[in-house]
């Protein structure tokens, strides 16, 4: 019978050790950004050796042949199959995107073959399909999903741009307005920002310094007096300062400002925060895109400076980097890249057709480029780094900026959902079907993650509560579930590392504290998801550039509902070990496993928190150990 347990668990050992074998290729052949290591073998003969290798194992494993040659026979038609339609794939890549598939079915079957083996109730078997129902629902996005932010893994051929020019190549270069918004920064910082601007390799360009808002003078009267002593050393009026209040929106409302005040003949418009070091070349190696009249806007990443020497500075790095430097390439690729916020330049005519900036949305940057694409402009991101800016220094501001980053994309979705339906619905004939669907899925992203984490536990309690009264029997996986399991655990931590490696994180050290900084952000980020939903306008949470004060203990008061959610998971965990004779052994690990998975999700938060505190600590103690050197004087003759 094909839905039996005897056919099923070789299958199930099959694809784990394909996945893992998969990912272990991934690694080997692609070993740095758009280069692919040249391998001995050509496609059919890496088909074959990892299909061949998988199938040995599972036949060693279970003894059975049938389930073995059946399974293996699919997967090289999936395979052959997602190569032939998307030739761009490598033969790895291949392997990636036929698995996730597989896996979903393969899982599927099993489970519902090991609940009817153990004669469990129909409810709960009807509980499992209706997950199983709304994973084969959102598996058409999650495969889009993978396609795209998995580009730098998978693909061998590009079809966008993918480097930045050598240099301008055009006979007249474009003029650009430089806009440069700030509130209530340090002077010294800013200043740094225009030093750099000031150094840049271009002819024709102006910066708008506008600083909205700032009450203290003593904060934004040196920014004027600097933009004047840099035009008398150009000899002609470059830097334009702007002290505007009061004004509305945020940035945004600063950023429509300089759209109303910038040079007349300014084509193009580049965008920089007020902490962002830019490289000279930031201008010559970009303008050169829009050459193409299609192309309305170019993006480099978010990069970031002088965190090396700090734990915590490193470890937010990393998590950082991951996203900016592989899924934001791949995203590009299928014509979804956006803008996000700073070291971008936009075409000025796509801007004000546009409508310019949105003051009601948090992420005025990535919304913008919404708008941009639905007019039938496209947009390139470029992974090099142009500019680098500061990280937050306390844990309580880098959630700040997180819960920007991700309550925003929601409202874009609850005000633009129409424009990314089917045309006939109403939506733009312009947009691309790749860039709503990748639009939709990185907005609705944290809704998914809040979903599951509640399906989990429903689905936990419910089977939990149905084992301890005895309604249903004692959960018993056989081996092969532990082994698949484990082999699953492998290739997943293949593929993580090999992702950090893709971004430059060559320390195991770093990518561990880059995980423990993605966990510490897990409630910031639910809670993100559900503001966005809400219909009342969203206070813009600015991220502060001020040298920041230890607050000791007091720092984990930020982190109370991490904490209390943490300590749930913990009672939760309790209770099943203490349950163990009534849960039985396997469904205790299981148990064990999840609860103690969430709770040292949310108490990420608080070891953060304590990381922070313990980076202003010694930003202080250097400072007062550089106040207190001797001043050194010279000898008397």
């Amino acid at each position: 019978m094909l839905l039996s347990r005897a056919f099923l668990d070789p299958v199930l050992i099959f694809l784990a050790t394909f996945s893992l074998l998969g990912a272990l290729m991934t690694a080997r052949i692609v070993r740095d950004a758009f280069v692919l290591r040249p391998m001995r073998f050509g496609d059919v003969e890496q088909l074959a050796g990892a299909v061949g290798a998988s199938a040995l194992f599972a036949w060693a494993v279970t003894g059975n042949i049938g389930g073995v040659l059946a399974i293996a026979a699919i997967t090289i038609a999936a395979c052959l199959g997602v190569r032939f339609a998307l030739p761009r794939l490598t033969m790895a890549g291949a392997i990636t995107m036929a698995l996730a598939p597989l896996l979903l079915l393969a899982s599927t079957c099993w489970t519902l073959a090991l609940l009817d083996a153990l004669a469990y109730p129909l409810w709960l078997r009807m509980l499992t399909l209706a997950g199983v129902t709304v994973a084969l629902a959102a598996a058409g996005f999650t495969f889009a999903g993978m396609l795209a932010r998995q580009a730098l893994f998978t693909h061998c051929v590009w079809q966008r741009p993918i480097r930045p020019q050598a240099r301008l190549s055009m006979l007249r270069p474009p003029k650009v307005s430089i806009q440069l918004p700030c509130y209530a920064e340090p002077p010294e910082i800013v200043i740094a920002t225009m030093d750099h601007l000031a150094e840049l390799d271009y002819l024709d360009f102006e910066v708008l310094v506008c600083d909205n808002n700032t009450e203290d003078e003593a904060l934004w009267c040196p920014l004027e007096q600097h933009c004047a002593r840099l035009n008398r050393r150009f000899g002609r009026e470059i830097f334009r300062f702007f002290h505007v209040a009061p004004i509305e929106g945020a940035k945004a409302g600063a950023l429509n400002f300089c759209l109303d005040v910038m040079a007349p003949d300014a084509e193009l418009v580049a965008v920089i925060d007020a902490d962002y070091l830019s490289r000279p070349d930031f201008l010559s190696r970009l303008v050169g895109f829009f050459e193409d009249e299609k192309v309305g806007y170019v993006q480099t990443p978010h990069d970031y400076r002088d965190f090396e020497d700090s734990t915590y500075l490193s470890m937010c790095y990393w998590e950082y980097m991951p996203t900016n430097k592989i899924d934001y390439s791949g995203v590009s690729e299928y014509d979804a890249a956006f803008t996000i916020g700073t070291m971008c330049v936009i075409r000025t005519e796509a801007l004000r057709d546009a409508g310019g900036w949105a003051e009601w949305c948090l992420t005025e940057d990535s919304e913008v480029s919404v708008r941009l694409r639905a007019l039938g402009y496209q947009g390139v991101y470029v992974r090099d780094t142009f500019g680098r800016g500061l990280i937050p220094e306390t844990f309580e501001d880098y959630k700040k900026q997180r819960f920007r980053w991700t309550a925003g994309p929601v409202q874009q979705l609850c005000r633009h959902w129409r424009l990314f339906m089917p045309g006939r619905f109403g939506a733009s004939p312009e947009m691309g079907s790749w860039s709503k669907l990748l639009e939709i899925q990185r907005s609705a992203a944290p809704l998914v993650s809040l979903t599951q984490m509640g399906f989990a536990l429903v689905v936990m309690l419910a089977l939990g509560i149905a084992t301890a009264v005895g309604s249903v029997p004692k959960l018993d996986l056989p081996m092969v579930a532990w082994l698949s399991i484990g082999l699953g655990v492998s290739a997943g931590l293949v593929r993580k590392w090999h992702r950090y490696r893709l971004s430059g994180c060559r320390r195991i050290s770093h990518m561990i504290g880059a995980e423990i900084a993605k966990m510490s952000l897990s409630y910031i980020v639910l809670v993100a998801g559900i503001a966005g939903l809400s219909s009342k306008p969203l206070a813009w949470r600015r991220t502060p550039k001020f040298q920041a004060e230890s607050a000791g203990l007091a720092a984990l008061g930020s982190t109370l509902p991490e904490v209390a959610l943490g300590l749930v998971f913990v009672v939760m965990a309790g209770v099943v070990f203490a349950a163990r004779d009534a849960l039985g052994s396997d469904f205790v690990i299981l148990g064990l496993a999840g609860s103690l998975g969430y709770a040292l999700r949310f108490f990420a938060a608080p070891v953060m928190a304590l990381m922070s505190e313990r980076h202003l600590d010694r930003c202080v103690a250097a400072v007062v150990a550089e106040d207190d050197e001797p001043l050194e004087l010279p000898l008397a003759a």
